[in-house]
């Protein structure tokens, strides 16, 4: 085996370190999560708590792997957004933005963290309320919810990309709600956060992906995003972008001295992974970025919006797809829901009723008392109750 094959295979989840590193970054990425809610009250700036998210990462990621020999890069993989009502994704403020949050708002959490560019993605829906969420707010994270928890069960080897796209359409229109177009799931490998094998939410002629299964040791941040209006995302305001890509692909000598200054500083903070403005230094960044962006240096996460008084929801997991069965790594509780609509359809109860895990050949016996079976077991119970599409507290 050449060093490059064999450099190959460690990148795969077959490496127990790679399924170690993926796990780590996932559980920094559930603690920031829930930070990130924990910070959500009425009043408070919407820009602080994204930076508490993205510190959080920061902080935790420069704790693990401190003493090996050779340095990895680890830290924020994609950074912490919170998108209000019916703003839909890439909410994430500069720091002299004032935007604050209110009682009632529906909250979509959306940050992503790697340890050696093996990155955990988790987006999670919160309704700045006490109490159940009732009506149709329950509708849209039910919808979400459910057909995420028909998603995992699905992403698994010999399934096809295109049976996870109808299915999670047809839980949304069981709630009476729409999937938002334009969402992706895509691939992860190490150190790309948007592989080539994608997931459509939704079958659209003007977007078109490869067909293909599922594989072993593969890895998958799968997305979705649900909503009460027509499901069509609109950008209202460009200057509203503030995460942005580098395109590794693309070069161009820039001509102003502020591109120049702040691309440099991109390339060396930021050579891969996705980044906030809020990381640069602002008033230069206004100048600097427009440049970059129109010679396509950089790729745009803009924010999306629906409809003034729809309803959005969006979740998002980390699935690794192990021998024995699909692990999702990355997932928060969801509040309790009240929703107007339940489950009746014969062929979402089947998807909802398969196990997440395969069974071993052979008859072996189980181990008995370990956590993991304990988290396995609670997984595989969570959409019985499909009436609600709640998620047993923790």
């Amino acid at each position: 085996m050449s060093d490059d094959e064999r450099e190959e295979k460690e990148l795969d989840l077959s490496s127990s370190e790679v399924v170690t590193k993926y796990k780590t970054a996932a559980e920094i990425a559930n603690k920031a999560l829930k930070l990130v809610i924990s910070e959500c009250k009425p009043k408070a700036k919407i820009v602080d708590i994204c930076e508490k998210g993205d510190s959080f990462i920061r902080e935790q990621t420069s704790n693990v792997y401190k003493n090996v020999k050779k340095k990895i890069e680890r830290g924020v993989a994609f950074p912490t957004c919170i998108s209000v009502n019916n703003t839909i994704c890439h909410f994430s403020p500069l720091a002299s933005d004032e935007t604050v949050l209110e009682e009632g708002d529906i909250l979509k959490i959306d940050l992503a963290c790697h340890v050696d560019g093996f990155i955990a993605a988790v987006a999670h829906t919160h309704v700045l309320q006490e109490g159940p969420v009732t009506v149709r707010a329950a509708d849209v994270l039910a919808a979400a919810n459910t057909a995420a928890e028909v998603a995992l069960r699905l992403v698994r080897p010999g399934k096809k990309n295109k049976d996870v796209t109808d299915a999670i359409q047809k839980v949304a229109a069981a709630y009476d709600c729409k999937i938002v177009e334009g969402v992706l799931s895509h691939q992860l490998k190490q150190f790309v956060i948007d592989g080539n094998k994608v997931v459509l939410s939704i079958s659209n002629p003007d977007t078109r992906v490869d067909d293909f299964e599922f594989e072993e040791n593969e890895v998958y941040a799968i997305d979705i995003v649900t909503s009460t209006g027509e499901g069509k995302p609109k950008l209202l305001d460009e200057k509203q972008t503030t995460i942005y890509k580098r395109a590794v692909d693309k070069s161009y000598h820039l001509k102003m001295k502020a591109s120049r200054f702040i691309f440099s500083e991109i390339s060396q903070k930021f050579p891969i992974m996705p980044f906030s403005a809020r990381a640069l230094e602002e008033k230069r960044a206004r100048l600097g970025l427009v440049e970059c962006m129109n010679h396509e240096l950089l790729q745009p996460y803009p924010v999306l919006h629906e409809k003034q008084g729809d309803f959005v929801a969006h979740t998002k997991f980390t699935v690794l797809l192990m021998p024995n069965g699909s692990d999702r790594i990355t997932s928060h509780p969801l509040q309790e829901l009240q929703p107007t609509k339940t489950i009746d359809d014969p062929e979402i109860k089947a998807w909802l009723a398969l196990g997440t895990k395969t069974k071993k050949k052979g008859g072996g016996k189980k181990k008995k008392g370990k956590k993991e079976d304990k988290a396995d077991e609670s997984a595989e119970t969570v959409p019985q109750d499909s009436n609600n599409g709640a998620t047993p507290k923790e």
